[in-house]
C-alpha cells in the first residue's frame, strides 16, 4: 500500500508498506550434472561487488542487492532491491570447493559433487 504525502512545495513522496513491491526475483535455474550442482541466476542490472554467496551450517545463501538513482532537474533520490535465496547443500557436495562468477549479468555457482571411490569401467 503506498501513502502520499504532499508538501507545501509541490513535491510528493511515497512511501510503501509492502517490502515484497522492493524484492528483485530474478530468474534462477538449478542443474544436477554427473559431478555437481549448478545454480544460475540472471541479474544483469547487479554490480559485482553487490553480491554475495556464502556457505554456513550446510545452507548456500546467495544476495544480491541492486541500487537504481533517479535524478531530474529538482531531485535526485536513490532505490534499493533486494535478492535473498538459501538453499540446503545436498550432502554429496564439497562445501570447500564451491565456486562462483559472475559474467555478463549472470551468476553461476558451482558445487562440486564428493567422490567417492573410483569407478570402473566394464569392457565389452
Amino acid at each position: 500500500m503506498k501513502k502520499n504525502i504532499e508538501f507545501h512545495n509541490n513535491h510528493v513522496f511515497y512511501f510503501e508498506d509492502d517490502l515484497e513491491q522492493r524484492i528483485l526475483s530474478p530468474l534462477s535455474c538449478i542443474k544436477e550434472h554427473e559431478s555437481k550442482w549448478v545454480l544460475e541466476f540472471d541479474l544483469p542490472l547487479v554490480d559485482k561487488k553487490d553480491i554475495s554467496v556464502f556457505v554456513d551450517s550446510g545452507i548456500i545463501t546467495v544476495e544480491a542487492k541492486l541500487k537504481e538513482t533517479y535524478c531530474d532537474e529538482h531531485r535526485k533520490s536513490c532505490q534499493y532491491e533486494y535478492f535473498k535465496k538459501s538453499l540446503t547443500v545436498p550432502s554429496n557436495v564439497d562445501s570447500d570447493k564451491i565456486s562462483a562468477k559472475f559474467v555478463n549479468g549472470r551468476l553461476t555457482v558451482v558445487l562440486p559433487k564428493i567422490t567417492r571411490g573410483t569407478k570402473i569401467k566394464i569392457e565389452d
